[in-house]
Order: structure tokens, then C-alpha cells, then sequence
């Protein structure tokens, strides 16, 4: 076994605190130095929790498999020797105590680039190592060989991602250069080394680069000139991520080249090495991204005299660029697992949509309340630029609340005083911590909505609030000949849609856009079907209208809005909740679950549509006003995780009449209405089978109402008019 493995199990053997002082004494300087790491060092990527960091010693396990791997090799005694020293000696800029940090930090360590400021660390304890023995402190060729080593680990499999310059790869030509090692000997080092570290992260990750880093070790060893990737190639290697997850990188790059001139503007990025920059925005978009780095070059900070350095020379002395501030700030905790601070993310994106391309080149700054970017350089590391995001302490808190409150019915409050604070429309966020799962909830929907595509009409249908995209899939897979476009205000959800049709090559379209001026998106007179699939109870509980939510005029807005843009013979389909006629009637509802009253008095107290009543007549048992009993009943059968949304809509707006009635008020003669019926939706009756007994007035067991309806208008033809 490998020496450097056989002291870090001997460390972590220990088993009082007497012993470790007594090891310590015996160990090497660089487990010292990583097991006094206080606060954990590491690239939150393939974190699975972060509160698990605060248990392990993460950059010591890492360290210990790198040096497992190499255990493993079969190489010769002399290499493998070195290697283990390069491994062993490879993280620990990450480690030290807070107070050890600071000082290599004010003696110049760059401890930001650990590659750099591991190799840093090794140089000067070699150095005092060859003082202290009475040694020449001229470094010896195999120390040389050791610090490039240590300088240049990681390069390679950071090249193939894009987030350094090839450049940086050639200080290992001098081995060859010197004579230290051949070619063959170097390239036996590279592809081992790689190996290692690369393995230690991902064993399936090993795989998928091997040939790549093969090529690139080729190159080094051999002195082949190589051309750095181009801007695209680059983004593309550093979104590699998001493009597995679906996004179209050939057609959102032609885009942002129709904006503006990115090749020259990111130009200045190609001898620039950037750290940590796909974990801290792989989930922002590519434009989203740009600007980001636009932020940074254009920055006031650039042009900062340091160190008596001229405006020109500050300019040119940087070399790395870290977003390692915004990537450990755009993550937390949730459920014991390591999840992206949706609320951050989505505050971000409004506030680099605000800006313009021509403002960030100019150096502009937005005015923009409770949010800025900052740009930081230290004078102790002038070569490095560090980049976030920073909240207003009020905004920090208010986050930090919707995080602590979010499976509570505080939540809805919470996010609505963050939405007031930054400005922005409720319904254009509808979900934040739980969008994933609501996606996918309404994509198990399908079988109920693909009794819509039998009523379509025509070659061009859009598709109002598509959430998950199964109505879109429908239409694609059963009417291959229709144009299908679905369109929604979500910021969220054209994401998730977007990279969805990437993924899995569907021919749909959506955009983002405001159901109520649908006019602005397509031309009037253009479209064959309009469809509000469970969206217009949406609408009618989110969107404000004259100053409050919960106003059938924007529902009216709405079918006037797709009216427009419907061509003669077209039509508009509605699949949504609808109350009971006559509203007079009452029922009767026993709880079989022993919290059941608390739910109902929760749910009263909490509800935001109307106000909900009830009468109760023994301690499990309730009278209420049929439309109350059900809106109620549609949220308990949802459950607790969707309790603090689903308590903010009212499923049903109107009963059949006044659909009807709304309908005819609204679009007037030119509409007819060729179908209205309604039905009870299956699966609300076995949800609640075992749950409650709905009864009548005097007690007799009675089916559930109807909760749905189904609406089909048409656009009378002009000659018909």
C-alpha cells in the first residue's frame, strides 16, 4: 500500500484526541494541513447534500481515492512514488484553519485556484524542508517535476470542459524540454494522473473522456500546436450539462448572434481560465450566461488601479475568473438533499433581463432594488476576478424564510412579499420549491385531456398554460399535421418545456407569453383552436384585474383575447373546474381520519377565493354549502405538499349557467356554444373513498357533483354572421 494511504487511515483511525496530537506530530504537512480544513472546500457539483460536508472530510476522502486509484496501477516504482506525492499534495490550498488561510493568502497563495495554490504550498515547504536539512534551497528536478505537476493537475479534464485556455497545459513540455522525463515517460504520467483524479470523481465520468484526454496528453507530449475552441465550441463544452438536459445550443446560439457580436464581445475570454462556472449556472440559460460574463469583463472593477498598476496592465493581469461566490450561494438543503435556490435563480433572471446588451457594454449600472452583481478583485490576488450575485440583507432574509417555510402555510405569504419586494406578477411564478413535481403532475394528467383533441379543429392549435407538455405531446403523436404551440407566462415552465422538446425531439413550439394579449404573440385570425385546459381557474385566482384576484373579468379577458386570434370556423375549448347547480343545495361530509375537522378549519381560515362555511354537527361530522364542501374536498385530496398552493385557487369559477351566461356576454352573437357538459372527473371518488362520507342533508351516502366541465365554442364564418 501506498504510504500517503496508509497515514490518512492511520489518522482516521484514531480514536482519542491524545492520539491524534501524538499522530499529528508524525504526520505528513499535507494531511495536516487538510484535516484542519474548518469550513468545506469543494465544487458542490456532484454534491449530493451539502449538510453531509459539515461531516466528512471531503477533500481528504477525495484525496484518499485519487491515491486508491494509483495504488491500483501497475507503473513503475519511481513514477508511481511520484505521482503519489503529486496526488497527495494536489488539494490542499483547499485545507488549513481559517487563521493558516489567511496568512498564505496575505504571502501571495492562491488559494481561489487550488492547482496553483497547492503547488504554491509545496514550492515553499520543499523550499524550508532543504533549508531546515542544511540543503540548497535551488529546487531539484524532481521537485520541479512534482510542482508542475501539482500546477497543471486537472488541466486537462478542465480544458475539455471549457473552462481553461490550452495555453495553460504547456509548463508540462518543459519535463521534456529540461530532460527530466521522455515523452513516453510523461505521457505514462499524464494518462495515470488523469486517471486518478478524474476516476476519483466519476468512474462512468473516466469513461466518457478517456479518448479525449489521450488526444490532448498527445498533443502536450508531442508539442502539436493546438487552436483554443471558439466561442461557441467553448460555451458549448461549459453548458454540456444543460445540453444532455435538452437545450438547443446550434438554435439559441444563432439567436444571441442575431443580438449582438458575441464572438468579439467574449473575445477577451479565450487566454482566461474560469473556475466553478458550470456549477454555479448550469441551470441559468445561455444567454443568461453571457451576460453574466459580459457583467464581469465590463465591469468598473476591471478598471481599478492595483497595486499601482496602470488602467491597461490591471486590465491584462487577469487570468482566472471565479464564480465559486455564486455557486455556493445558489444552493441549499431541502429534505436532505442538495437543491438549486429556485427563489435566487428566478430573481437573477428578472434582473439580467432588465439589461440590455448595449448597457452592459457601455458598463452601466442598473438601478434595481435589493439585488446587484458584484465584481471583486483583492489586492492580494490580483490575477483572479471573483463574480456573484448579492441580495439586500432584507432580501437575504425574506429567501432565507421562504426556504424555512415552505412546507408550512406561512409559505404563499412569504413568496408573495418576495414577489412585492422584487416587483414582480405572481402568476408568472407560479411554483418555486415543488415546480418539478408539479410538472410532472400534470403530465400524469394525459388520459384526461386527450378527449380534447377529438373536438380540435384546423392546422394551428395553441395550447394556454401547457405545464408539463403532455396536451402538446398529444396533439403531436395522434394529429402529426397540426402546428402545436403552447404558451404560457411562466418563466419556469418555457424553460422546462424548451429543454424537453430538445431532449426528446418533438416538433411543437412554445413561447412565453400573457394568455390575456395573445394578439401580441400570433396574428388575429390565424389560429384553428385555442385550448384552456385547467388554466382558466388559474387565471381567474392569480391575475390581479382592477386592483384584486378572484375577478371573473379576467376570464372574460381571456376568451376575448383567443376570440381574436381565431379564424372564422375556429374554435376554443375549455377543460375546467365548475361548481354544482343549484348553489342552494348543502352536504354533509363524515371524516374517517381523526385530523379531518382541523383540516376543514384550516382550510377555511387559509382559503383565499371566498369566504368558506360550515356548520358542525358532532365531532368527525360537518353541514356546508355544496360548492364549499367541494372546493375544500379538490385541495384535501391533493394533500399536505400541495396544501400551500392549492389553498390560493378556486378550482370552480361558475356553475353551467353562468359559463354559459359569461360566455354569450362576452363574445356576443359571432360565438356559438356547440358543446356544454360537464362530469365528474375520475379519481376524486376513489381518493377520497376511504377518507370521508359524502352525504346528503339528511344523512343518505350520495355521489360526488360533477367537478368538471367541458366547453367547445366556435367562431361563426363570416357568411354565417
Amino acid at each position: 500500500m501506498l504510504h500517503a494511504l496508509e497515514v490518512i487511515q492511520r489518522y482516521k483511525s484514531g480514536n482519542s484526541q491524545q492520539q491524534h496530537l501524538h499522530q499529528e506530530q508524525q504526520e505528513p504537512q499535507w494531511l495536516q494541513w487538510l484535516v484542519a480544513a474548518e469550513k468545506p472546500r469543494i465544487n458542490l457539483e456532484r454534491i449530493h447534500s451539502i449538510a453531509e460536508l459539515q461531516k466528512t472530510h471531503a477533500v481528504l476522502d477525495y484525496t484518499e481515492r485519487t491515491l486508491h486509484m494509483l495504488d491500483g496501477m501497475q507503473l513503475s516504482f519511481w513514477i508511481r512514488e511520484l505521482l503519489e506525492e503529486v496526488l497527495a499534495w494536489s488539494e490542499t490550498a483547499k485545507g488549513g484553519s481559517l487563521e493558516q488561510r489567511r496568512t498564505w493568502q496575505q504571502q501571495g497563495i492562491n488559494l481561489f485556484v487550488h492547482n496553483i495554490g497547492s503547488a504554491q504550498l509545496y514550492q515553499r515547504y520543499a523550499t524550508d524542508r532543504d533549508r531546515e536539512n542544511g540543503l540548497e534551497s535551488v529546487a531539484s528536478p524532481r521537485q520541479e517535476i512534482i510542482r508542475i505537476l501539482i500546477s497543471t493537475h486537472g488541466l486537462i479534464g478542465q480544458y475539455i470542459r471549457g473552462e481553461i485556455p490550452y495555453a495553460e497545459n504547456l509548463p508540462l513540455r518543459a519535463l521534456i524540454t529540461e530532460g527530466w522525463v521522455t515523452g513516453g515517460e510523461l505521457r505514462i504520467m499524464l494518462m495515470a494522473l488523469n486517471q486518478c483524479i478524474i476516476e476519483a470523481v466519476d468512474s462512468g465520468l473516466w469513461e466518457q473522456v478517456q479518448d479525449e484526454v489521450e488526444q490532448i496528453v498527445d498533443w502536450i507530449v508531442s508539442g502539436t500546436e493546438h487552436t483554443d475552441w471558439s466561442v461557441k465550441e467553448r460555451l458549448s463544452r461549459l453548458r454540456s450539462n444543460s445540453i444532455r438536459q435538452g437545450e438547443a445550443i446550434d438554435e439559441t446560439y444563432a439567436k444571441l448572434k442575431q443580438q449582438f457580436p458575441v464572438e468579439q464581445q467574449l473575445s477577451s475570454l479565450a487566454s482566461r481560465t474560469l473556475w466553478y462556472v458550470e456549477s454555479a449556472m448550469r441551470d441559468f440559460s445561455l444567454e443568461e450566461m453571457v451576460k453574466v460574463f459580459l457583467l464581469a469583463l465590463h465591469s468598473e472593477e476591471w478598471e481599478k488601479k492595483i497595486e499601482g498598476h496602470s488602467k491597461d496592465s490591471s486590465v491584462t493581469s487577469i487570468r482566472h475568473i471565479s464564480f465559486e461566490p455564486l455557486m455556493n450561494t445558489m444552493y441549499y438543503d431541502y429534505k436532505g438533499v442538495k437543491k438549486l435556490n429556485i427563489y435566487k435563480k428566478r430573481m437573477i433572471e428578472k434582473y439580467l433581463e432588465q439589461y440590455s446588451w448595449e448597457q452592459i457594454s457601455a458598463g452601466e449600472q442598473l438601478s434595481y432594488p435589493h439585488l446587484g452583481h458584484r465584481i471583486e478583485r483583492y489586492p492580494d490576488l490580483p490575477d483572479t476576478l471573483f463574480v456573484t450575485f448579492e441580495f439586500s440583507p432584507a432580501a437575504e432574509k425574506l429567501i432565507a424564510f421562504c426556504i424555512e417555510a415552505e412546507k408550512s402555510p406561512l409559505y404563499e405569504q412569504a413568496v408573495l412579499l418576495l414577489f412585492d419586494l422584487f416587483g414582480l406578477r405572481r402568476d408568472a411564478y407560479d411554483r418555486f420549491h415543488n415546480e418539478e413535481t408539479y410538472l410532472s403532475d400534470m403530465n400524469s394528467s394525459g388520459d384526461y385531456k386527450k378527449v380534447l383533441l377529438e373536438h380540435m379543429v384546423g392546422k394551428r392549435v395553441l395550447d394556454i398554460g401547457p405545464g408539463g407538455g403532455v396536451l402538446l405531446d398529444l396533439i403531436e403523436q395522434e394529429k402529426p399535421e397540426v402546428e402545436a404551440i403552447g404558451i404560457d407566462i411562466s418563466a419556469n415552465v418555457i424553460e422546462a418545456l424548451e429543454r424537453k422538446k430538445q431532449r426528446e425531439s418533438h416538433r411543437w413550439h412554445v413561447m412565453k407569453g400573457d394568455a390575456l394579449q395573445l394578439d401580441q404573440y400570433v396574428e388575429p385570425g390565424t389560429v384553428d383552436t385555442v385550448i384552456f385546459s385547467s388554466i382558466l381557474h388559474e387565471l381567474y385566482s392569480y391575475i390581479e384585474r382592477d386592483g384584486r384576484r378572484f375577478n371573473t373579468d379576467t376570464v372574460a379577458a381571456a376568451l376575448h383575447s383567443a376570440f381574436q386570434v381565431l379564424s372564422p370556423g375556429g374554435r376554443i375549448l375549455i377543460r375546467d373546474g365548475i361548481m354544482s347547480e343549484p348553489e342552494s343545495q348543502t352536504r354533509r361530509i363524515r371524516f374517517l381520519e381523526t385530523d379531518g375537522v382541523s383540516w376543514l378549519e384550516r382550510y377555511a381560515a387559509d382559503f383565499k377565493g371566498r369566504e368558506i362555511t360550515f356548520e358542525r354537527i358532532t365531532d368527525d361530522e360537518v353541514m356546508m354549502p355544496i360548492n364549499d364542501a367541494m372546493e375544500f374536498l379538490y385541495t384535501y385530496t391533493w394533500g399536505e405538499e400541495a396544501y400551500v398552493h392549492e389553498v390560493q385557487e378556486q378550482f370552480g369559477v361558475f356553475t353551467p349557467q353562468a359559463y354559459e351566461k359569461c360566455i354569450r356576454d362576452t363574445l356576443g352573437e359571432q360565438a356559438d356554444i356547440i358543446m356544454l357538459r360537464h362530469f365528474l372527473q375520475e379519481g376524486y371518488t376513489e381518493a377520497l373513498a376511504d377518507r370521508i362520507v359524502f352525504m346528503d342533508e339528511k344523512g343518505e351516502p350520495v355521489s360526488l357533483p360533477d367537478s368538471t366541465c367541458l366547453i367547445v365554442i366556435e367562431k361563426k364564418s363570416r357568411v354565417d354572421a
